[in-house]
């Protein structure tokens, strides 16, 4: 797959401001901006989480919401306008429960991004960086994860690492 001059990718822990530094990438772009949310609010913790992320974002997003169909509502975004998907182990984790193929789930996605022509940002929380989980569907998720991070980071022009709210360029 070749490399997508307007693919941005940024990784990072929990908490590690890489959402608001993603945020910023976009909002540098001319707006009105496009938001993909990939997360599902099943409690109220999870509900306030989503109103937060929703708060720091002005009148000029669209927000489209696809804790499923994600490589569908990349294709349906509008191409000429900036593009945040957040975030993509969220999105991972629903289809990992709803039993999907996640290899086809992924090649799905890596075709929708190469239609993109507008700068497009991917968010997703790194995480291979702790000890082997102890749970098989833990390993399941973790081990699905990191191929689906080096797939967009191969396909991506720059990625970024985001440590403590301050991002390190990877790529």
């Amino acid at each position: 797959m070749t490399e997508n001059p307007h693919l941005t990718f940024v990784l990072g822990g929990a908490r590690s401001g890489k959402s608001a530094f993603a945020e910023g990438l976009v909002t540098a772009e001319p707006g009105p901006w496009t938001y993909i949310a990939t997360a599902q609010a099943f409690d109220d913790e999870m509900r306030r989480r989503i109103a937060a992320h929703k708060e720091r974002r002005a009148g000029d997003w669209r927000t489209i919401e696809a804790p499923h169909a994600l490589a569908q509502a990349v294709r349906e975004a509008p191409a000429e306008l900036p593009l945040l998907v957040d975030c993509l182990t969220l999105w991972l984790s629903n289809r990992l429960l709803a039993e999907a193929d996640l290899r086809a789930d992924r090649e799905e996605l890596l075709a929708a991004l190469t239609t993109r022509r507008a700068p497009t940002v991917l968010v997703s929380s790194e995480v291979g960086l702790s000890i082997v989980p102890e749970n098989a569907l833990a390993r399941r998720f973790r081990d699905a994860a990191g191929e689906l991070h080096q797939a967009v980071a191969k396909q991506a022009a720059r990625v970024h690492l985001v440590v403590a709210g301050y991002p390190l360029m990877v790529k």
